[in-house]
């Protein structure tokens, strides 16, 4: 009895419009479909071919039989008593990411992975103690933001305001298909969300900040910057070994000019770490080489690292100290600390569960 190969489908929303009218023509179909088909793909984040109605029965069959739209699926979720959902989603190929839904009086956040774990080892963060597997592609963070807007209009009954690639991951070591999920989103033809509510946070890759700037991009860029000394910034962060503070203060400047984008600072203050008034004279230094504004993290601790929060009152001592400088600053208190909160904690849980 022989045997019969079956022919992997291929994924649908890697052609584009043109590709896909190709293919049509090629198959006896019309190819103003190819339109319709995308509208569905992007516009209507169809996940099954069975939803394009306005396609003949013949016609889905024959995506169906071709093509496969792969989606992302939610495999755990988890809701803090302040309302945050963080999910762990599920990707066709059975790697394990997250997605954090944050809500607040005045907007609904999506926070969106772009990597499966992460090839940077910053000592701080869940996701640095995990091995990278791949990159996520434009359409599983295009998911991610459709899967968290549902949650958002499901459990607040309001639409997603905000998007930050702040989850696994680091986006610009994942530069195309980060900048083609951004162009879904914001796309008339896509989400049609303002670029300008999209911030992409990165550990600092000076060569590809330079690039985004090259590249005129609309939406917000953010630096993990956790310390102005380099010493201090190599502890934690072994990047800035091959990406020092002047390196990344040229490179901001040059995004700065060539996009007249503010930049804002994260910084996590640590106990007994990065925490002292002469820590934040360092970052107020920092922050006048380019039009900046500073958010003060507060951790969420993680089992594998022995980093801790700063106590109140010192916390309250560095903000002061920036904003009497006349840095704009804003304290952003940490959410779901009841539930795996650190980046990287649920869904490295969840596939230590499966095993």
């Amino acid at each position: 009895m022989t045997e019969t190969l079956s022919i992997p489908k291929q994924d649908i929303r890697k052609l584009t419009v043109a590709q896909l009218k190709d293919w049509l023509t090629q198959h006896g179909e019309q190819g103003f479909r190819a339109k319709q088909i995308v509208e569905w793909l992007w516009k209507k984040s169809a996940t099954s071919f069975d939803q394009m109605s306005n396609l003949s029965l013949k016609t889905r069959e024959l995506l169906a039989e071709n093509f496969e739209i792969r989606a992302i699926t939610n495999a755990k979720s988890q809701k803090s008593n302040d309302g945050t959902v963080k999910s762990a989603f599920k990707l066709h190929d059975g790697h394990l990411i997250e997605g954090v839904l944050i809500p607040a009086d005045d907007r609904m956040t999506a926070c969106v992975s772009s990597q499966v774990g992460c090839s940077l080892t910053c000592k701080f963060c869940a996701t640095g103690y995990m091995d990278r597997k791949r990159n996520l592609d434009a359409a599983e963070m295009y998911d991610q933001v459709v899967a968290i807007d549902r949650q958002a209009k499901e459990n607040f009954n309001l639409p997603l305001t905000n998007i930050v690639y702040m989850g696994m991951g680091e986006p610009l070591l994942n530069y195309a298909n980060v900048l083609e999920s951004i162009d879904k989103i914001t796309s008339s033809e896509g989400l049609g969300m303002s670029p300008k509510r999209i911030t992409v946070s990165t550990a600092g890759i000076a060569k590809m900040i330079m690039k985004l700037g090259d590249d005129g991009v609309k939406f917000n860029l953010a630096l993990s910057l956790h310390a102005a000394n380099d010493q201090k910034r190599n502890q934690i962060m072994p990047i800035n070994e091959s990406n020092s503070l002047k390196n990344l203060a040229e490179a901001l400047q040059y995004f700065y000019r060539k996009t007249q984008n503010r930049i804002t600072f994260e910084y996590i203050v640590f106990n007994n770490f990065n925490d002292t008034l002469q820590d934040a004279k360092e970052l107020w230094e920092f922050t006048k080489k380019v039009p900046a504004k500073v958010n003060i993290i507060e951790y969420n601790p993680i089992a594998e690292a022995d980093f801790k929060n700063a106590g109140v009152d010192k916390l309250a001592q560095f903000a002061k100290f920036l904003e009497d400088k006349g840095v704009i600053v804003n304290v952003r208190r940490s959410r779901g600390k009841d539930i795996d909160a650190a980046c990287g904690q649920l869904a490295n849980r969840e596939k230590e569960e499966q095993k």
